[in-house]
Order: C-alpha cells, then sequence, then structure tokens
C-alpha cells in the first residue's frame, strides 16, 4: 500500500469485502473526478473473490437484486450504495487488473503509467492521464444499514452456498 500511495496514487488500501469494501471504494473515487484509473493487485483470496468481484462490477455492473453480475464471491451485493454512484463508478474509471501481483515494482509502474502525459505501454494497457472527469464530483454515502439481514436475505431470494 506504501509503495502505491508513494508512486502517486491516490488512495491504497486492502479490500476485505466484496459488498462494503466495495461501497467504500466506490464513496471515495467518484467523490474524486481526478481518478480515472482502478489498479486491482495483490493477492486474492479465492473463496473471498473480493478483487475479482471489484473488477467485474465495473464490467457488468449489478442485477435487479443489486448483485455484481458474474461475480463468484461470497458475497457481491451492493446495497447500500445509490445506483447513481454505481453507474459514476462504471464510466469515471478504468481497471487494471493485477490480480495476483505482488511486486512492489510492478505495481509502482502501474500507478506511475496511470498519470503520464504521453500514452506508456503497461501490461496490455495503453495507459496515460486523461485528466478529470468531465462531471463534478459526488458526495455518497452509505445509504441503509441492514438491520434484519435474513428478511433482506429472503427479499432478494438469496440462499447462502457453501464453497468448500
Amino acid at each position: 500500500m506504501r509503495a502505491s500511495i508513494e508512486a502517486g496514487a491516490a488512495l491504497a488500501g486492502t479490500l476485505q469485502t466484496a459488498n462494503i469494501g466495495i461501497e467504500k471504494i466506490i464513496c471515495n473515487i467518484v467523490s474524486n473526478p481526478n481518478i480515472r484509473y482502478l489498479v486491482v493487485c495483490g493477492r486474492e483470496l479465492e473463496w473471498y473473490g473480493s478483487g475479482d468481484a471489484l473488477k467485474k462490477l465495473v464490467e457488468n455492473g449489478i442485477d435487479e437484486r443489486r448483485f455484481i453480475i458474474g461475480s463468484k464471491s461470497l458475497s457481491p451485493h451492493l446495497f447500500n450504495i445509490p445506483l447513481e454512484a454505481i453507474s459514476r463508478l462504471r464510466r469515471q474509471v478504468i481497471v487494471l487488473d493485477l490480480i495476483g501481483e505482488t511486486s512492489t515494482e510492478a505495481v509502482q509502474r502501474a500507478v506511475w503509467s496511470c498519470y503520464q502525459e504521453e500514452p506508456v505501454e503497461f501490461g496490455g494497457y495503453k495507459l496515460y492521464d486523461p485528466g478529470a472527469y468531465p462531471e463534478p464530483p459526488l458526495s455518497v454515502r452509505i445509504t441503509w444499514r441492514i438491520t434484519d439481514f435474513w428478511s433482506i436475505m429472503r427479499l432478494f431470494r438469496f440462499t447462502l452456498k457453501p464453497r468448500f
């Protein structure tokens, strides 16, 4: 994380869950139109699948039940964030899929590539600073708090399926 910030990243951290963790990322990104790339890197815990869920969210969006389309994560639902913010995230950022990459140098190079004035080739991507997203920042909050988890699961016809 520290290496990413030192290389010029606006935000860096670990993603623990494919729901509330992603919702917090969305809140931060849409509030800053200067963030145009999302570098998803590091080890992925297969049974959590948080990095993949984040990638799938930007690629595919969510369905009518607010589940991330195509995600195999244990909890790929975004109940607490406005649809406007999800839509904005998908328009604003490009995901750099470096899932599994743990090399500090590779992550720093990816971050550096994202803010160059002239296009730079990195891992199959052509990266440069496209400038701020042309819409004003969105101020978003986590909108609801689930007080009765099981009633929500019934509402969305969700069943927990063991992964092991």
